[in-house]
């Protein structure tokens, strides 16, 4: 959460917030990974350019409106060995100060337009901090100028936590990078992919600070419990979206007559398509926004989404391959509803005779349930749904996005492939929740009643658990 200006209410011994200086070499990930701890597109600049961040930013993070701590981004470290040249003369002209007491006097004697400026920039702010989190690209060899930059960030006295982004399949890099860390007696690090995103990653950011700030401990507990609450929040709210996406699909129903009407049934499945499509549609929309991505980030972020439409449609030729699904038909060419009247008899024929007899031998009850099917059967109607397929198609496309989605920063820029799910399974006994939904059209929106039914509670935390893998 960021929040502008804040002002923690006035109490007695109040502590002041935290401030943490993010630090490192242009073009690491500080910009990066403020944005992925906000969970917010909008702070700063992310470009390939290197110097893109060219003055100190700052963005608080509050717990439930509690101001706790405050980030700062920091302008990267272009020129460290001038940098450590001009420390190492001063050291020399100024023998009786302490390192820190050293750079204070480069920070306040540096003059305006000085090749140096932005350098001062990041140690003014990392002498102002309580904390530094150092970032590093470990796709980068140890070079001497990170090694020059560890000398003089260690020079002010103040806590480093170096933090190792971009580590997805570069384990050996990151390996070799804790070693020359070793050397420097950092061994409390991090793995924090801004890309490849991960909560726990972020969770252990936090504990590590708490470690070195015993006197924010509280706080920064308090902060740890509201963000994971949240995420957990963030994260159900994804799975529900996605759960009542599937649900509405199958209990969609088109009616058709049975008479052999080749233009009015294209007219029924041009219907039934376009409703499948703008429901996904609207799915995407809403997940976006539950995780805090913007139609403006979808261009930016690169998801293959243009003006809310998926650039891969569902009914796509060779989607069915895409998902590694063996199945003889092309996607929603419908299942003759009445499915709960063929259960309900045993799988036999949808004719007037098995309709009547299975009134005769089920009763009134299994009438009001089932009333409408054998009417509408007894007069030669069916009903157009999505086929099995298609549902396959949606649950396992939605909850592929879900999964990028929860583990994606929201600092990346590579594009976000969601038409290929072959490795997501479906729920187990997916064919019999299909088919209770489909027998339930009424459930196809919410109401009071569908919510409160057993039934469709049960449907439900099935398939929210199947999407979070609960289970």
């Amino acid at each position: 959460m960021i929040v502008k200006n804040p002002h923690r209410p006035h109490q007695p011994n109040a502590l002041p917030l935290l401030n943490i200086a993010v630090v490192g070499h242009t073009n690491t990930g500080k910009t990066s990974l403020i944005r992925t701890m906000l969970r917010s597109t909008e702070f700063g600049v992310i470009e390939d350019a290197a110097g893109t961040t060219r003055h100190v930013e700052q963005a608080t993070i509050a717990a439930d409106n509690e101001p706790i701590l405050n980030l700062y981004d920091t302008p990267g470290l272009e020129d460290s060995r001038a940098l450590f040249a001009h420390i190492k003369k001063l050291q020399t002209k100024l023998k009786p100060l302490t390192p820190a007491q050293i750079l204070e006097h480069f920070i306040t004697h540096v003059s305006v337009n000085d090749p140096l400026e932005q350098e001062a920039k990041v140690i003014r702010q990392v002498l102002r901090s309580d904390i530094l989190l150092y970032i590093i690209d470990v796709r980068e060899p140890f070079l001497e100028k990170y090694r020059l930059e560890l000398d003089i960030l260690t020079q002010s006295a103040k806590p480093i936590i170096p933090v190792f982004n971009f580590i997805a399949e570069h384990n050996q890099e990151l390996a070799k990078w804790r070693q020359h860390l070793a050397g420097y007696h950092m061994h409390a690090t991090l793995e924090f992919d801004t890309v490849a995103f991960t909560f726990e990653a972020e969770k252990r950011l936090y504990q590590k600070i708490q470690t070195l700030v015993e006197s924010h401990y509280t706080p920064l507990q308090k902060l740890i419990d509201f963000r994971a609450k949240l995420w957990n929040q963030l994260c159900l709210s994804g799975a529900k979206r996605v759960t009542e996406l599937i649900v509405n699909v199958a209990c969609y129903r088109e009616t058709k007559s049975t008479q052999h009407n080749l233009i009015a049934h294209s007219l029924i499945e041009d219907r039934l398509h376009d409703f499948v499509r703008k429901a996904e549609q609207h799915c995407l929309n809403d997940l976006l926004s539950i995780f805090n991505f913007s139609d403006k980030d979808v261009a930016i972020q690169k998801i293959p989404v243009s003006n809310g439409h998926w650039q891969l449609d569902i009914f796509a030729p060779g989607i069915l391959k895409a998902y590694g699904l063996d199945v003889g038909s092309a996607a929603a060419k419908g299942a003759a509803a009445g499915a709960g009247i063929d259960l309900m008899v045993g799988g036999m024929s949808l004719g007037a005779a098995s309709a009547l007899g299975a009134i005769a031998g089920a009763g009134w009850s299994t009438f009001k349930r089932y009333g409408d099917e054998i009417k509408a059967t007894v007069k030669g109607t069916q009903w157009q749904c999505a086929d099995e397929a298609t549902v396959q198609i949606l649950y396992l496309r939605q909850k592929h996005l879900l999964k990028k989605l929860m583990h994606r920063g929201h600092a990346a820029q590579d594009a976000l492939h969601v038409d290929k799910a072959d490795s997501e399974k479906l729920p187990d006994n997916w064919k019999k929740l299909t088919s209770t939904l489909r027998q339930n059209p009424a459930w196809q929106e919410p109401s009071v009643a569908r919510n409160n039914n057993p039934q469709y509670q049960e449907i439900e935390a099935k398939l929210v658990g199947a999407l979070l893998d609960e289970g």
